[in-house]
């Protein structure tokens, strides 16, 4: 089956910072946020239940662009961070929205574990908040972690966090870990700051800024990608036969007039069922990767502005691709552009590896 492509309608007015899907089993519903103050939440399905060419179901107002959305225990819970500092949850359902807490600067990613009910948010005041939600998905304590360097992306398995920071630093810490932190914090009040050891510090193996890292489905590992056309896949064990694997590529270059014009890797995701990845680029261009054989599976059309983020469907079947004017357009006003929501229904066998069977 060849892979067919839709618009997504009413999508957001201003440029798109992160795009999820819900992680539960068959769910086609997915979370856009925007640096036009909202957060929208859209389905693939239909009233009937049938897949058509996705709906927008409801809309959120912020005080303030949204950098960063997930989904939490539920698809009807999502999880919110932007320029206005705070770290919200939404009830899909009553549409109601409650601060776990607030930072002292924007706040750049936030993540769900539902391995440990846990939401841990990454804020440009150099620290992770880690909130634990307790059965009534109030916060029963949070805590505030101190990172060395200003938070760019941040991404989790089953068993670890990887947040990618300024100055190269990786920090990868063990969830059990942080979720036997202690701290107290009601409404929003400043959570308790605790020192906590990362499990592995790493220094990115690409020369440039971080812009994005994404953990494997098997938590194996993580790739990260920089602003000067490159990803690196990496593994956590520090074994030094496993380090030996990992390796970086070039990618997302077009060449004008003879002259190599690098772009930035915006967005990576990986696929849940093959375990390969998706990256996208500056130059409106995404492809598909095997990370194992170190290969390019195939490269989309390019799309008409910057490709701002990727993500795969829980089931693996559809492939969401948003796009929003960035500044390696040449323009200065990012007002004045496509945004735009693509979904790729996939083919059987469109993002499998090159030596899966």
């Amino acid at each position: 089956m060849a892979s067919n492509q839709f618009t997504i309608t009413s999508p957001p007015t201003d440029a798109i910072s992160a795009l999820k899907f819900s992680p539960a089993p068959d769910s086609t519903r997915f979370v856009v946020s925007s640096w036009d103050k909202n957060v929208y939440v859209y389905d693939l399905r239909d009233e009937n239940g049938a897949a058509g060419e996705g709906k927008l179901l409801q809309k959120f107002e912020h005080r303030a662009p949204v950098l960063d959305a997930c989904f939490g225990a539920t698809e009807d819970e999502i999880f919110t961070a932007g320029l206005d500092w705070d770290v919200k949850r939404i009830d899909i359902a009553s549409a109601s929205q409650t601060v776990l807490s607030s930072h002292d600067a924007g706040v750049r990613s936030v993540v769900y574990s539902k391995e440990y009910s846990m939401v841990i948010s990454a804020s440009w005041d150099n620290t992770l908040h880690v909130h634990r939600l307790a059965g009534d998905r109030s916060v029963t304590n949070t805590a505030s972690i101190p990172l060395p360097s200003k938070p760019f992306s941040m991404s989790l398995t089953a068993t670890k966090l990887v947040v990618g920071m300024a100055s190269r630093a990786l920090h990868i810490y063990d969830l059990k870990s942080l979720s036997l932190l202690t701290g107290q914090s009601e409404g929003g009040v400043a959570p308790a700051k605790v020192e906590v050891e990362p499990w592995q510090r790493r220094e990115s193996s690409l020369k440039f800024m971080t812009r994005c890292v994404a953990c494997m489905p098997d938590d194996a590992g993580y790739a990260s990608s920089s602003i000067e056309g490159r990803v690196a896949v990496e593994w956590f064990d520090p074994s030094a036969e496993s380090q030996a694997r990992k390796y970086a590529f070039k990618c997302h270059r077009q060449t004008s007039d003879d002259v190599d014009v690098v772009y930035p890797v915006n967005s990576l995701a990986f696929h849940p069922i093959h375990g390969t990845f998706a990256s996208g680029g500056g130059d409106g261009v995404v492809a598909l990767w095997d990370g194992i054989a170190k290969r390019r599976i195939r490269q989309y059309q390019k799309y008409p502005s910057s490709v701002a983020a990727v993500a795969f469907s829980s089931n693996g079947k559809y492939l969401a691709i948003a796009i929003s004017p960035g500044y390696e357009d040449g323009k200065d006003d990012l007002t004045d552009g496509t945004v735009r929501i693509y979904v790729r229904e996939l083919g059987e066998t469109e993002a499998k590896g090159k030596g899966a069977k």
